[in-house]
């Protein structure tokens, strides 16, 4: 069963790191419940995910309830696929054990999908301070490992470059891990950033059987500090890692392509420095740079754009302005509709 729908999904084009974890999943619960995919009931189905939600060493809360959607779907999947007559396994099990296989999740316990965003409502947007302590204890790091004789200040002065590169230009983790020297490309309407006046990136994040998504990122005055940025980590700090002939835009000591965990763990290291919110993890960066732009006054659609999203309700889902700028907004909405003499102090 579980190799009939690998290979259904495989002529999907689905990429093995979507198959082989949905295997896994069907694995568990068939391990949890003891029994075979045919023999499974809602019951079952109902029993797993309360177990799941239950606090275990390691997952005090239990999983979110995106996570047990994403369960729900895989399993319903899984379970889809035995009932399609086409394939013939309620035949074959009704033959050789008598039972058939049967939906697991239906609407009555399954996780409703009433609002659009379920992630962890900590994962949020980082205010302008917040963003500067980041990168003063990113920029501090390499001065202490010195000072204690360590190793790894190189790493450490890498690390605060790509932590300012992502929130410069608000790419994902995977994205930034496979950037290359190629893909930092001149802008023609703005010459003054040189080479650095747009990042391709050619591995976006993709759909479901689809190619990873392309999109060119334009690099915006407000944050024209990065190309600065780029430049001193191009000229002065990588050629420290005798890179050679590699392609890849970051590098590590062992001249390899530094990988998204690596780049997880050089936010922790600079947040937890810093004294943040031990919630927020690196897509909070990416939060950032979608809300600022908005701040900054930039269009939706610009921004829908520079970030790769297919839909705007994405992005809008993604942007929380701060209470400063919507007074901004409101000010002007006023001296608008009473006059521009109108005082916003009376």
């Amino acid at each position: 069963m579980l190799e009939g729908w690998a290979r259904q999904q495989a002529a999907q084009f689905l990429r093995s790191e979507t198959i082989k974890p949905r295997l896994r999943l069907v694995r568990r619960m068939e391990e949890f419940t003891g029994l075979y995919p045919w023999q499974w009931t809602p019951h079952e189905g109902e029993a797993f995910i309360a177990h799941l939600r239950s606090p275990r060493p390691g997952r005090p809360k239990g999983i979110e309830v995106s996570t047990a959607r994403g369960y729900e779907v895989t399993i319903t999947l899984f379970v889809s696929y035995l009932l399609d007559q086409r394939y013939g396994w309620v035949r074959a099990c009704m033959e050789r054990f008598g039972e058939a296989p049967q939906e697991v999740f239906h609407e009555g316990n399954s996780v409703a999908h009433t609002v659009e965003f379920e992630a962890n409502p900590s994962r949020r947007p980082l205010a302008y301070d917040e963003i500067q302590a980041l990168f003063d204890a990113a920029d501090a790091r390499p001065g202490r490992i010195r000072s204690q004789g360590r190793k790894g200040a190189l790493c450490a002065l890498r690390d605060a470059a790509v932590l300012k590169t992502i929130y410069g230009y608000g790419t994902r983790r995977t994205e930034t891990s496979k950037v290359d020297l190629v893909d930092l490309r001149r802008n023609p309407k703005m010459p003054v950033f040189g080479s650095y006046g747009s990042v391709l990136v050619r591995y976006g994040k993709t759909t479901k059987g689809a190619p990873p998504r392309r999109r060119t990122v334009l690099t915006v005055p407000e944050l024209d500090w990065v190309t600065d940025t780029l430049d001193h980590w191009l000229t002065e700090l990588r050629p420290h890692f005798s890179p050679g002939r590699h392609p890849a835009l970051w590098v590590t000591e062992r001249v390899g392509r530094l990988s998204p965990r690596s780049i997880n763990e050089a936010f922790r290291n600079a947040r937890d420095d810093a004294g943040l919110d031990p919630r927020l993890d690196l897509h909070c960066l990416r939060y950032s740079y979608i809300s600022h732009l908005i701040e900054f006054g930039y269009p939706p659609q610009f921004v829908q754009e520079q970030v790769g999203h297919s839909h705007g309700s994405t992005t809008a889902i993604y942007t929380a302005v701060s209470n400063d700028y919507r007074n901004t907004l409101l000010e002007a909405a006023m001296k608008k509709r009473l006059g521009g003499d109108w005082d916003v102090t009376a």
